[in-house]
């Protein structure tokens, strides 16, 4: 087996990774993450996952590398992590009472040959009183955060329903990466 790289920084995606793999390396990719405005909205994290793997694998190219990046969209508005509470405050009032579709997209990289795909999940939040948001907030949960929540710790309070797969909305989508990972390799 050739050795593995997640070409991310994240500690959700580590975690997430070991239901595929039991060793593997990580080597967070350094690359312009700005995405030309001709790139659909849905499929900019796609594209970035792409830049992430191909930047790693391009040192590594005999490993295994597997980029990824997430975005929540409310719409083709695609709400990115928050520069602070304020924006954070922003995004949730956003996504109160409304369904919006988390996308992680997902790149693949071995010996000079790639695959990219997205995975795409509905997440429906209740109505949030200003109580309830403040007290998100003030949990510091949203920082670093897509759409500046973590369904997988206090935001799964924020949450009335979920339409596709848990662990994408967490940030890898493990069942379907793992099912393209058998045929490509």
């Amino acid at each position: 087996m050739n050795k593995v790289i997640l070409a991310s920084a994240s500690p959700r995606r580590r975690e997430l990774l070991k239901c595929i793999f039991n060793e593997f390396e990580v080597i967070p990719a350094d690359v312009d993450e700005t995405v030309s405005g001709d790139i659909p909205a849905l499929l900019r994290p796609e594209h970035i996952a792409a830049k992430k793997a191909a930047a790693v694998a391009k040192n590594f190219p005999d490993a295994l590398v597997i980029g990824s990046d997430t975005a929540v969209f409310i719409g083709d508005k695609m709400l990115g992590k928050p520069k602070n509470r304020a924006d954070a405050r922003d995004m949730l009032l956003a996504l109160s009472g409304r369904v919006h579709k988390v996308v992680t997209g997902c790149s693949i990289c071995l010996n000079g040959r790639s695959e990219s795909f997205s995975a795409v999940t509905e997440v429906e939040f209740y109505e949030l009183s200003d109580e309830e948001l403040e007290s998100y907030l003030d949990t510091d949960d949203w920082t670093d955060k897509a759409g500046a929540y973590g369904i997988q710790s206090k935001a799964v309070l924020l949450v009335k329903g979920i339409n596709g797969d848990y662990n994408n909305v967490v940030g890898l989508p493990c069942a379907e990466l793992n099912r393209r990972l058998k045929k490509f390799i």
